[in-house]
């Protein structure tokens, strides 16, 4: 019998040839526990017990997580994550019954990539996210900091001076640094300082939350690198609604073992499996497990066959949300 315990311990063991089975497994689970899924597939004449493949599987459009509460099972909400948005939009809300679920999630994706988190000093640059409440980037970061037991791991609001202060201090360090911050409070720092961060490793959440125009992630990327000293600026691909992670290195992500990505046909929903051409992006998360692992996001980009994906904007008439997003 599946139950949220036994999904649980396989996220420990996914891997890229239990992954669709994994996903089959939970997305019967789900249409049968979802209350809401299970009635957005039965108006799409979806039969269950006829889905094999997970391209066949119905994606939930991510529009639903501003309307409705999204609950797989019975449980009591012990968090709630939500979106930014501008004044009078909607957001996103995602429910969780344990927040330290997500968090323990969140440190698989990272270290997954880039190792244990006690080996980095966290040094979050994150204006927007902490002026308001129920980030799940901020519960993720402070998570982060916390448990890289750093003296210099923290938040850095608007204090610019200690920010610089303490990147100098930790050139030295046998630990290795992250400066983690949005991409418009990064990009405001490396046009008023010229700085040599090359003992760092540079994160960039995207957007810039209507603080200034958007630019493409290549033109961003391009310029912190050569004002930071550093050869590569890293992305992470999240938002309210995952609570998993993807990574970049550069143009393309690369999803965490419990994440998958596929791109579906712009005019048709319901083709699903894209590979190499522009597409709208569907996404496979299995740590939704308490809520729904099947997003169809408002996201355009490509999915190659080797997992990886690019993403290049938003779907036209969508709202402007979500972490690391530049519209083309």
């Amino acid at each position: 019998m599946n139950t949220f315990k036994s999904f649980e311990s396989l996220l420990s063991t996914v891997n890229d040839q239990s992954f669709d089975d994994i996903a089959l497994l939970l997305f019967k689970f789900q249409a049968e526990q979802n209350p809401l899924y299970s009635e957005y597939i039965k108006n799409l004449s979806v039969h269950p017990e006829k889905i094999k493949t997970v391209s066949q599987i119905p994606f939930l459009p991510i529009s639903f997580f501003k309307n409705h509460a999204i609950k797989t099972g019975e449980w009591i909400e012990q968090v709630c994550y939500t979106s930014s948005g501008t004044t009078g939009q909607l957001t996103s809300k995602h429910m969780l019954p344990d927040a330290a679920f997500y968090l323990k999630n969140a440190e698989r994706c990272f270290s997954h990539f880039f190792g244990a988190i006690e080996d980095y000093h966290f040094l979050a640059y994150l204006p927007s996210y902490l002026e308001r409440t129920g980030s799940s980037l901020i519960a993720m970061m402070d998570y982060f900091i916390k448990k890289s037991m750093s003296a210099y791991s923290g938040f850095y609001l608007y204090n610019e001076t200690k920010l610089l202060d303490d990147l100098e201090a930790l050139r030295s360090s046998p630990k290795k640094t992250i400066l983690w911050g949005v991409s418009f409070a990064l990009l405001a720092l490396a046009e008023k300082h010229t700085l040599d961060l090359s003992h760092c490793l540079i994160f960039e959440t995207g957007g810039m939350k209507g603080r200034r125009k958007e630019i493409t992630r290549q033109e961003l990327h391009e310029k912190l690198a050569r004002r930071f000293n550093v050869p590569v600026i890293y992305s992470e691909y999240g938002m309210t609604e995952l609570f998993s992670q993807a990574y970049s290195s550069g143009s393309t992500f690369k999803c965490s073992p419990t994440m998958k990505v596929l791109a579906r046909d712009i005019t048709d929903p319901f083709l699903v499996g894209l590979y190499g051409e522009t597409g709208a992006l569907n996404v496979i998360d299995l740590a939704n497990i308490h809520s729904i692992a099947f997003i169809e996001t408002e996201d355009i980009g490509k999915v190659y066959q080797n997992g990886a994906f690019e993403v290049l904007g938003r779907v036209d008439n969508s709202d402007a949300r979500g972490c690391n997003l530049l519209l083309e």
